[in-house]
């Protein structure tokens, strides 16, 4: 009588993860932060000034879903739950009193603060490690305080005014300033923050340190030099940003500069500023190697 074969009982892999309780927790997440950020998307986020925010909540879900394997599929997790709960109690606290009191610093922050207490009581501190830059990432899309803006903010106004003013006379343009007004021919302007503000600057450095961890250089020192120059590289794209509206207006009329040209101005603004973190990045490479070949330094230097 021929043996009957037994199908094998299916194994689970030692690296497999249970996603119910992931589960559970996205579906509390939304029902805690969906309001908040609906709330955002038809507030804040809708204005020049936090234009970058859902782009930055957009690019930090993508990293945490790029480090997902590492998540994941980890066997030495270990998780924390003491410390694990103690966050996420605090987080909580942080969007309780964030959401009732207006306080978009501590409403979106808690996020932050939450998805950290999570990551520690599923997984443990390995884990938290591998979407360290994804949370880093977060904190740019975190309204700050517009007494804080308005102080930081001016000074940097009057640095972009006063350079774009410069460069457009020595040029031969008709231009003068008043603070943070540019007087050029018939027109006058005004140097919002949206052109030249502290939010335009977090942009910019968010943009930056995506670019450093995206490319992932071996090379220490073009990596230094890249993080280092991201400030000056975002003041000249604002500087860049100013000049073309203000050449826009001049020839073309205040219609042109306060309409589609405005909005397309911002599109110059990070093409800009790409173009001289890549020059940059770029220069850092050739520089590196000329080191390199002068001097024989290891290869931490090399690119």
């Amino acid at each position: 009588m021929p043996a009957v074969l037994e199908q094998p009982t299916p194994i689970l892999h030692k690296d497999s993860v249970d996603l119910a309780p992931w589960l559970l927790v996205l579906f509390g997440l939304a029902a805690m932060y969906g309001p908040s950020f609906y709330d955002l998307f038809r507030g804040i986020w809708s204005t020049d000034e936090q234009a970058h925010g859902p782009i930055v909540m957009g690019v930090s879900a993508w990293l945490i879903y790029r480090s997902r394997s590492e998540l994941f599929g980890s066997s030495n997790a270990a998780p924390r739950p003491v410390i694990g709960w103690a966050l996420l109690v605090f987080g909580c606290l942080l969007y309780a009193v964030g959401r009732s009191q207006g306080l978009l610093l501590l409403e979106v922050g808690s996020l932050i603060v939450n998805v950290v207490a999570i990551v520690l009581l599923l997984r443990g501190p390995q884990q938290l490690k591998t979407i360290y830059f994804a949370l880093f990432f977060m904190l740019f899309m975190v309204p700050l305080p517009g007494t804080f803006v308005d102080a930081v903010t001016h000074p940097m106004k009057m640095a972009v005014s006063y350079v774009a003013e410069h460069i457009l006379f020595a040029v031969g343009y008709p231009i003068a300033r008043t603070g943070v007004i540019l007087q050029i021919g018939p027109y006058q302007l005004l140097v919002a923050d949206a052109c030249a503000g502290l939010h335009t600057l977090f942009t910019l450095e968010a943009l930056g340190l995506l670019y450093l961890n995206v490319v992932k250089h071996a090379s220490l020192f073009r990596n230094v030099v890249l993080a280092v120059l991201i400030i000056p590289i975002s003041f000249a794209a604002n500087v860049i940003r100013v000049i073309v509206l203000t050449l826009v207006t001049y020839h073309f009329g205040d219609e042109a500069g306060q309409g589609f040209v405005h909005g397309f101005a911002g599109m110059v603004l990070f093409v800009a500023a790409l173009l001289l973190i890549m020059g940059v990045d770029g220069l850092s490479r050739m520089t590196a190697a000329l080191w390199n070949r002068k001097f024989g330094t290891n290869a931490s230097l090399q690119s």
